[in-house]
């Protein structure tokens, strides 16, 4: 058996000017020159001890042993090919987009999941825009109204909240937030509105601060700011900690819901099952 290199760069230009029979066509698919795409073909030929093609005037001819390996070569190429995808996607890190309002619940469960699974990683993108479009990620948490096929991983439910350092001894009443900035997740203040109309309570407060995400009004309740309405999922961990204080149990949904998509699976990598199981767990 000889034990001289075996050319594999060149049986993919094999199997190219096979399917073409024109050194031409096959260059131009390979992106190389025609005389690149001749010495790959020679060094095959070269190696095997008989040749490939029949060279004639309007083109090339597979010899009856070229059409013979053909197949074979075709097979295995493809099999060695689907078998590096494979390979590629098992190792490939999920695409994950998501809001950057949704962070405070998020982000711990990804970093449970990779001291759970250190081999699965996740690759995490944050962003202002809650567009159902994938376009180059394998999942997305979405804020808005309920999406049909989509894992609803939890609805949005408001409360007001406020750190420990500004909270009296004394219970707050309602009527106690006009002692106190407001902190709106939002800029129109519907949030906020929408709390207390539940209420049946009119508030003034004695200043309204707005922020372009309920992240950054929680985290400016947390260093106390003021008093914001929060999500009552998206501040569990604060609540548990004791860096914020819900001073009522009222609460209020808003309609909207936190929703996981995917892609679908013959398209994903394999743990993004994995990934899409534990978030809506």
């Amino acid at each position: 058996m000889s034990r001289r290199p075996f050319p594999l760069n060149a049986v993919y230009a094999f199997i190219v000017t096979a399917r073409h029979l024109n050194l031409t066509h096959a260059a131009k698919e390979l992106c190389i020159t025609q005389g690149a795409v001749s010495r790959k073909i020679a060094a095959l030929e070269n190696w095997l001890g008989f040749a490939l093609f029949d060279r004639h005037a309007r083109g090339l001819r597979l010899t009856p042993q070229g059409s013979s390996l053909l197949p074979v070569m075709k097979s295995n190429f493809e099999q060695m090919v689907q078998a590096a995808e494979q390979a590629s996607k098992t190792h490939a890190a999920v695409r994950l987009k998501a809001p950057t309002c949704a962070m405070r619940w998020l982000v711990p469960k990804l970093v449970a999941l990779e001291q759970a699974r250190p081999d699965l990683h996740v690759a995490l993108t944050t962003t202002l825009d809650h567009n159902s479009q994938l376009d180059n990620f394998d999942a997305a948490i979405l804020y808005g109204a309920p999406i049909s096929g989509s894992f609803r991983l939890f609805d949005e439910e408001l409360t007001p909240v406020i750190a420990a350092s500004l909270q009296p001894e004394s219970p707050l009443l309602v009527e106690d937030l006009s002692r106190f900035t407001l902190l709106h997740p939002t800029a129109d203040g519907r949030d906020w509105q929408l709390w207390l109309s539940q209420q049946q309570t009119r508030v003034t407060a004695r200043r309204n601060q707005h922020f372009d995400t309920m992240d950054l009004a929680i985290s400016a309740a947390i260093q106390g700011f003021g008093v914001t309405v929060a999500d009552v999922t998206l501040i569990e961990a604060d609540l548990a900690m004791k860096r914020l204080i819900a001073p009522f149990n009222a609460t209020v949904k808003t309609g909207a819901v936190y929703s996981l998509v995917q892609r679908p699976s013959a398209d994903a990598p394999p743990q993004l099952s994995e990934l899409v199981a534990w978030l809506v767990s």
